[in-house]
């Protein structure tokens, strides 16, 4: 029997999805029909959130690293067909304290991580959807790169580039019927956030300010995710939509 759903027949590649907010997309996207690739530093990671589930293939990739990164999309090309759909979502934050404490190699490797990665999977698999008239990329940037979050300067720094590269290339890519779109979270329940929601005082303070009082949680964005890959958003490109409970409302 065909797969059903949304995105029935589709390949996607989730980059950063053994847990948090990629994981969450990538098994929405496996669930609508979707052959997912996910990837990720530790293959046995992977395996684990692929088990049971034959619609998630796992391939282990370091997207700070060019050849890695090649690998994967070859890989993915080579096992699950022509790549339809791409979340870029995996990201580090390795800097968290006042600005003037900043390393070089802080500042680089956040960049590799957070900003290069994305350029080096849109750069490889962009030019085959624009071949074929059709494809959605979908780059998870942050609120922090639309407002500055304090003492994490790095950080914001690659989220708000990251939201300028989804708008330069949903302008010259747009023509060739590939849509690229931006989601911003605020506060999520993932190890990536850690710092802020385990924090009594810190998770006070943001959902103190939030009309919407509870934490975010990965399924939400991952709701969002699957909008913005399926036909039900073709003719939105080049937005960032906020999921952030109405945090920069305040």
């Amino acid at each position: 029997m065909p797969a059903q759903g949304q995105l029935a027949g589709r390949v996607a590649l989730v980059t950063g999805a053994s847990r948090g907010i990629g994981r969450a997309i990538a098994e929405t996207f496996a669930r609508e029909g979707a052959r997912v690739v996910i990837c990720g530093r530790r293959q046995e990671a992977l395996e684990e959130v692929a088990r049971g589930n034959d619609a998630l293939i796992p391939i282990a990739c370091h997207v700070g690293r060019a050849a890695d990164i090649q690998a994967l999309i070859e890989r993915t090309e080579r096992e699950a067909g022509a790549i339809d759909i791409v979340v870029n979502n995996a990201a580090t934050n390795i800097q968290q304290g006042p600005c003037l404490d900043i390393e070089e190699g802080q500042f680089d490797k956040m960049v590799s991580v957070n900003l290069k990665s994305a350029l080096r999977v849109i750069g490889r698999v962009a030019p085959k959807m624009r071949s074929r008239g059709r494809g959605s990329i979908i780059n998870i940037a942050s609120v922090a790169g639309l407002k500055p979050q304090f003492e994490s300067l790095l950080y914001s720094m690659t989220k708000a580039a990251l939201i300028m590269m989804t708008r330069s290339y949903a302008q010259e890519l747009g023509p060739s019927g590939v849509r690229v779109n931006a989601i911003a979270p605020g506060l999520i329940e993932t190890a990536l956030s850690e710092f802020f929601w385990k924090h009594p005082d810190r998770s006070r303070e943001f959902l103190g300010r939030q009309p919407i009082k509870h934490l975010g949680q990965p399924q939400e964005i991952a709701d969002v995710a699957l909008l913005l890959a399926s036909d039900q958003s073709s003719y939105l490109t080049g937005q960032v939509i906020v999921v952030d409970g109405g945090l920069l409302l305040c």
